[in-house]
């Protein structure tokens, strides 16, 4: 056999022997690719969360509720499935927007008006109070504030006018008809009403004292938890405050701190002058 014939037959060889291995090779990583393990899809479960955001003591309507899938390892504890179990509910926290809906968000199911009463603490009570610009700081009074709560009055027979601070650390709960401060900034506003929240004694203390005086809010820093305690001041007082003192008063307290040990023998006694 001449050498060109077995170059011939040795090159039909190797490309029968390619053309085999690359069959084999494509049936072998096809097959690998429909065995492959599929990853599994982890079951989910429909929760209702809030649209937008919600502040507190809003009644729940559908229009702020949607429905979103959640993984059963990440639904919150107590969610909700369905937007008619939330319907007329009353959020007792703000929420966000995206936040599930639990029972530790909503007040009692007793509670279904909505508004003022879904945002008392329990054991306090709200009252409301006739402002005006003056009262309320030039609107910088806002839902959520603490002020303290002054009073000017008249007493005795004499009807000596007297200014005493009555209500410490006193919560605003609403200005007017509104639950939550405006969202622009800086923007302010004057109300007719203030509505606190009181425990019943001090409901009855600042009720005797808007009958019977006139009330003045001093806004106070939301970090500043100090009590204080106030004898009031009378119109003398208020007109002797930053008075410089009398040369003779002035003279009459130096004498006074001026003392003299006289010691005879044994004898030990003191002289002022």
């Amino acid at each position: 056999m001449s050498k060109s014939k077995r170059a011939l037959i040795q090159i039909t060889l190797s490309l029968i022997l390619a053309i085999i291995a690359g069959v084999v090779i494509f049936k072998w990583t096809n097959g690998v690719k429909h065995t492959a393990p599929v990853a599994a899809v982890e079951e989910t479960v429909p929760v209702v969360v809030a649209k937008t955001d919600l502040g507190r003591g809003v009644k729940l309507t559908d229009e702020m509720l949607e429905v979103r899938k959640f993984t059963k390892a990440s639904r919150p504890s107590g969610a909700f499935a369905e937007i008619a179990q939330l319907e007329g509910r009353v959020l007792n926290q703000a929420v966000g927007m995206g936040d599930a809906l639990t029972p530790i968000k909503l007040a009692d199911k007793s509670i279904m008006g909505g508004g003022v009463s879904a945002l008392i603490t329990p054991g306090k009570r709200a009252m409301a109070v006739k402002g005006n610009e003056v009262m309320g700081l030039s609107g910088f009074v806002r839902p959520g504030d603490r002020v303290d709560v002054i009073v000017s009055l008249t007493v005795g027979r004499d009807e000596k006018p007297v200014t005493k601070l009555v209500l410490e650390r006193v919560k605003v709960i609403a200005t007017g008809t509104q639950l939550t401060p405006p969202n622009e900034e800086g923007k302010t506003a004057s109300v007719g009403v203030y509505t606190l929240e009181l425990s019943p004694a001090e409901s009855e203390r600042l009720a005797l004292a808007s009958t019977q005086g006139t009330l003045h809010f001093a806004l106070r820093n939301e970090q500043d938890n100090a009590d204080v305690r106030t004898t009031g001041t009378t119109v003398p007082q208020t007109l002797a405050a930053l008075r410089p003192k009398h040369k003779a008063e002035q003279v009459r307290q130096t004498r006074r701190r001026i003392s003299i040990e006289v010691i005879t023998g044994t004898n030990r006694s003191s002289v002022k002058f």
